[in-house]
């Protein structure tokens, strides 16, 4: 049986009935066996391969009100995710109080009151700022998942760096939102984490190590520090870095695997050497259970270089 293409927006990832109306499809087409439907009035076709917002901006287009929130929209701005919130895969959409909760099939409502500003546009769906997400992210996750949360969205890299990178917001930013949702709940939790987020940790992993040292009674080590060459070129840039000792500290994740990055990690931490610095390289391992390898590697660099616990 022949069936009538669907436009191209309509294929590129999920659709509401909606959607499909306004493009005069009809609901006999909709029913076909080439669309999934994923819930109440919201379509997929069956060949897309369609992920973040794509696959989510049904949800949205369901009405004017509904936003994506929570976790999802922390997806969507690809802030890092604490273990615990990775795993959480199911759709948080939220409403205004005065609209009926949303329920659907694998969807957890909400019903939250937005301030000017913290409901946004992008890439094709409605959903809360970066701000307002790591806020709501609160009432879910415990400091520390905060922490790796605030720290991905406020993290920047200058133009020194191999790959500079722009902030989804600041930390005045967090801290305005905290004080503009003093009786939310999380509140309490959110104000511990402002005071733990620091700007240039790029990874869940990188925010877990320093938090780790700091807890264990370690200097705080700095970051987004640059190693400059002798030519006034940019040579080395630490994920992790102790002034004062000369001490680099490295996370080497899943993509330290390959022949070609060893040869890069080899080659990096001889220049290391060549400028005076200490190369400490911290793996996946390092950071498992009491995180009591990263702790004892980085204790040794420092002690090794001077450093006394006062």
């Amino acid at each position: 049986m022949h069936r009538a293409p669907l436009p191209e927006h309509l294929t590129a990832g999920s659709f509401s009935l909606r959607m499909s109306d306004k493009a005069g499809i009809s609901r006999t087409r909709t029913e076909a066996s080439d669309l999934a439907t994923v819930s109440r009035g919201i379509r997929v076709h069956l060949g897309s391969e369609a992920k973040g917002s794509a696959a989510l901006r049904a949800y949205t287009e369901l009405d004017d009100s509904s936003a994506l929130t929570h976790v999802s929209a922390a997806r969507i701005w690809r802030a890092a995710l604490g273990w615990r919130l990775e795993d959480d895969w199911r759709v948080h959409l939220s409403r205004r109080p005065g609209f009926s909760m949303p329920r659907r099939v694998n969807v957890v409502g909400h019903l939250l009151t937005f301030l000017p500003g913290e409901l946004v546009e992008y890439d094709g769906v409605r959903l809360t700022s970066p701000a307002r997400t790591w806020l709501d992210l609160a009432s879910m996750a415990g400091v520390d998942e905060l922490v790796i949360a605030g720290d991905s969205l406020v993290c920047t890299h200058g133009p020194e760096f191999p790959a500079p990178r722009e902030p989804l917001c600041r930390v005045e930013e967090l801290r305005t939102m905290v004080a503009n949702h003093p009786g939310i709940r999380g509140a309490r939790l959110a104000k511990a984490a402002l005071e733990l987020i620091r700007v240039g940790a790029d990874s869940r992993p990188e925010t877990e190590m320093r938090l780790a040292l700091v807890r264990a009674g370690l200097p705080e080590p700095e970051l987004n520090h640059v190693l400059w060459g002798v030519d006034g070129a940019p040579v080395l840039w630490p994920d992790a870095a102790y002034l004062e000792w000369r001490i680099s500290i490295q996370y080497d994740g899943a993509g330290h695997g390959g022949s070609e990055q060893y040869r890069r990690d080899i080659r990096r931490e001889s220049l290391t050497r060549e400028y005076g610095w200490l190369e400490v390289r911290v793996s996946k391992d390092d950071l498992a259970g009491e995180r009591s390898a990263v702790v004892r590697k980085v204790r040794a660099a420092l002690e090794c270089r001077g450093w006394r616990p006062r």
